[in-house]
This record gives C-alpha cells, sequence and structure tokens, in this order.
C-alpha cells in the first residue's frame, strides 16, 4: 500500500496543455494542415493493421450506451482498451489488430467520447460500472481469467481505480503514461466548462484543427490523421447554410465529473491488489518522480520508452505494442 498520498496530475495537464498550445509554433498547434484534408502516406505495417477492420458496435448499459470495436475469437484472454480525455477507441484501432491473434480484444469509447453516449455526470465509479458491462458483453471473460486492462492516460486514471476498487473486474492493468504526484485542488467546475464545439465548414478545415493535448512533436502524422478522422461527426453550420464538421466528444465532460470523488480516492493512499505496470514517455511532460513503483513496490513497476511523449501510441507504436507484449508474456508465466 502506498505510504503517503497519490494524485494522477489532471490540473497541471490541463494548465501545461493550454500553455504549450499558446506558444506553440504552427506544425505543433494544426500538424495536418499541410496536407488540405488528403491522409498523409502510411507504412504498409499500419497498413496492415487497420485492413484488420473491427467489428464495431456498441453495448447498452443502464446508464448508456457505449462504443465498441473488437478483434479475435471469443474464448481467448481478454484485453480491455480504454483511451485518454475526449479520445476514442480508434486511438487503439492500430494497435489492437497485433493482438487479435492469440486475444479476444476491445477497445472502448468512454461515456462522452467518441460514438458513446453523453450523459449528465460522469464518474470514475460509473466508468467502471461501463468497463465492466462491456467486458461481459464482448466476451473478455471467456478466457478462462479476467481480462486485462491497457489504458492511456486519464483512461489509465480509470484502470487504476479499478485495480484498486474493483479488483474483481480484471487481472492485471497496463496504463500508459499517467502523471502520479501529491495532491492539489480540484479542477473549478466552472473553469471546465467549455460549451458546444465549433463547427468547421469542411473536413479539410476541421482536420487542420486538431492537435494532441498537450501539444508535442508528431512524427508520424499518419497515425494523427486516422485518429483525428475518427474525432469528427457531421454536424449542421450555425447560419444554417449547410453540413459542417465538429467534435465528438462532449464539451463538458470535466464540469460534469465528480472531481472531489476522484480528488478523494487519490489521496487516499489507496491499496491496488492485481499487478499494474506503468508505460510512460521518457519525453512525456507528464513524467514527474516518484512513480509508480516508488507508492507500490510489490505490484507495480514502471516502464520508460525512449523517445516518447505523452501519445505513446502515436510517438512509437511498434514499441508500445512490443513493450504490452512483453508484459502480457510475464504475467502468463
Amino acid at each position: 500500500m502506498a505510504d503517503q498520498p497519490l494524485q494522477v496530475e489532471f490540473r497541471s495537464f490541463f494548465d501545461d496543455a493550454l500553455s504549450r498550445e499558446k506558444d506553440a509554433p504552427p506544425e505543433l498547434r494544426a500538424p495536418l494542415a499541410l496536407f488540405h484534408g488528403e491522409p498523409p502516406p502510411a507504412p504498409a505495417w499500419f497498413k496492415a493493421a487497420i485492413a484488420q477492420a473491427p467489428d464495431r458496435g456498441f453495448v447498452a448499459t443502464p446508464r448508456g450506451r457505449i462504443e465498441t470495436l473488437t478483434w479475435g475469437e471469443v474464448g481467448r484472454p481478454g484485453l480491455l482498451f480504454v483511451p485518454g480525455n475526449t479520445a476514442h477507441a480508434d486511438w487503439w484501432s492500430f494497435i489492437c489488430p497485433f493482438f487479435a491473434e492469440t486475444y479476444r480484444v476491445t477497445a472502448m469509447s468512454l461515456a462522452g467520447m467518441g460514438e458513446s453516449e453523453w450523459r449528465d455526470a460522469y464518474s470514475f465509479d460509473a466508468f467502471a460500472d461501463d468497463a465492466e458491462d462491456v467486458a461481459r458483453a464482448t466476451g473478455l471473460h471467456e478466457g478462462g481469467r479476467k481480462p486485462i486492462y491497457v489504458a492511456h492516460s486519464f483512461g489509465g486514471g480509470e484502470a487504476f481505480w479499478v485495480a484498486s476498487r474493483r479488483p474483481e473486474q480484471l487481472h492485471a492493468a497496463i496504463i500508459v503514461d499517467v502523471g502520479f504526484v501529491l495532491p492539489t485542488d480540484h479542477v473549478p467546475t466552472a473553469a471546465m466548462r467549455q460549451g458546444p464545439s465549433r463547427v468547421y465548414p469542411s473536413l479539410a478545415a476541421a482536420l487542420a484543427r486538431f492537435r494532441l493535448a498537450p501539444v508535442q512533436p508528431v512524427a508520424n502524422l499518419y497515425i494523427l490523421d486516422h485518429i483525428a478522422r475518427r474525432s469528427l461527426r457531421p454536424a449542421a453550420l450555425p447560419d444554417g447554410s449547410g453540413q459542417g464538421w465538429t467534435w465528438k466528444f462532449d464539451p463538458d465532460m470535466w464540469a460534469k465529473f465528480d472531481q472531489p470523488m476522484m480528488q478523494a480516492f487519490f489521496a487516499s493512499s489507496p491499496s491496488i491488489h492485481v499487478p499494474v505496470a506503468h508505460i510512460f514517455g521518457e519525453q512525456s511532460s507528464l513524467r514527474s518522480t516518484p512513480g509508480l513503483s516508488d507508492f507500490y513496490p510489490q505490484l507495480g513497476f514502471d516502464v520508460g520508452m525512449p523517445d516518447a511523449h505523452h501519445h505513446i501510441m502515436v510517438d512509437q507504436p511498434l514499441a508500445l505494442t512490443a513493450a504490452i507484449r512483453s508484459l502480457l508474456a510475464a504475467w502468463r508465466a
């Protein structure tokens, strides 16, 4: 058990994202603009991965509909991939196919993100219920053991919550680039309320506005383009002149999120009851000391990813895949 309070640093994440975006050069603020709506060139491995199209569907829960992508046969060990804040299941859709031959794999969009339904309120507790409903409905418990969660950023904080509060739901968790620091005040609700997302007049205009948060250099623009296209949905232009494009996520998710409960959880020195590994980007703005292993030396450990920022699946997709495979092999032994 941790002997000092632990906090996943979401407030610094947002503050950092805003300050970095303000001072960033155009190639970081609008990395896809130079392609004018056309897809960037992509390597063969990426084309082969996304050619393994998932079964796209939804799981109906008592709280609302959740988007799912699935690969692999039911009856194999289960993997549940969870994206970060304002992200969606397709952030993992070029990684998941690498596991489909030996696992039953599901990527989900959290409530209020991707194609999942928006809600009047959000919380780690409800997200955990959603994750279990998704795991059951997509067959992740049918392989002889509980599923392993693989989760990025905010989704990693959620997976950590499940490892502590709902260990019966999972066998282990791999969390990807989550900052662990001492407690801070939660983000004020009013400061996080955004209102309706902007509607762009064309797909090219919307893609040109897509960037990572916090902003960072992006070498693999074909991955960014793939994610960006799945982040948009058609929407009526405000002046009624036709159809445009807007973001899928609920812009007021953070205003509706139960931040005091999250704050209290991480400040309580939570115990964890299943193995947890933390893969972090060595260039990430969320990188912090101490790490997960400093709090949980018996169950948790940290793996640094060279030449990677916060969005490791964008920076080093194949190295991340190899690291996940190694962890899965170790836990299988």
